[in-house]
């Protein structure tokens, strides 16, 4: 499977324990396998003054002996996940867990939820409507080592009003 990675930086060998903590999926390398999400994503990096890489990577299809967690949609599955994760709790032991992201809408609808303005059943009924973006979490350090492979990097730069490559 193709996947990209939006960095300042260049990254042959990612690992998983240079990730921030509380995020969707918890503390590991995060991927999508949209690269219109990911060329989205590099240019939060430019508007900051740094440089913008795509990264690309083929994560193998076959993955032996590892655990992976799919999400399908934004259901109260995914809600119980990312709310735990979110809160520094590592939810299950997978080693891979793909599914939606908690963009803009739907952050504001998982944060109204924790800070109990929204019930489950509200919650849910507002992501109901929402069409999942793509994230791919790698949890563990042995499927970057065996089965995730670096194809390389592309620098996106700003030029006037859209991007060049």
């Amino acid at each position: 499977m193709r996947l990209y990675h939006a960095s300042p930086l260049v990254i042959e060998q990612p690992d998983v324990h240079h990730s921030r903590n509380f995020l969707d999926f918890g503390k590991g390398f995060y991927l999508t396998s949209l690269y219109e999400q990911a060329e989205k994503y590099a240019l939060r990096f430019l508007l900051r003054g740094e440089n913008a890489y795509i990264n690309k990577y083929e994560l193998d299809d076959n993955l032996p002996g590892f655990k992976v967690k799919v999400f399908e949609a934004y259901d109260s599955e995914w809600l119980d996940y990312v709310s735990l994760c979110r809160k520094g709790i590592q939810a299950g032991h997978f080693d891979i867990v793909e599914g939606g992201i908690a963009n803009d809408r739907v952050f504001n609808t998982v944060d109204l939820y924790f800070a109990g303005v929204l019930n489950r059943a509200d919650a849910l009924g507002r992501l109901a409507f929402e069409h999942p973006n793509h994230q791919l979490c790698i949890l563990n350090q042995e499927v970057i080592a065996k089965h995730l492979h670096f194809m390389g990097a592309e620098e996106i730069k700003k030029h006037s009003s859209h991007v060049c490559r």
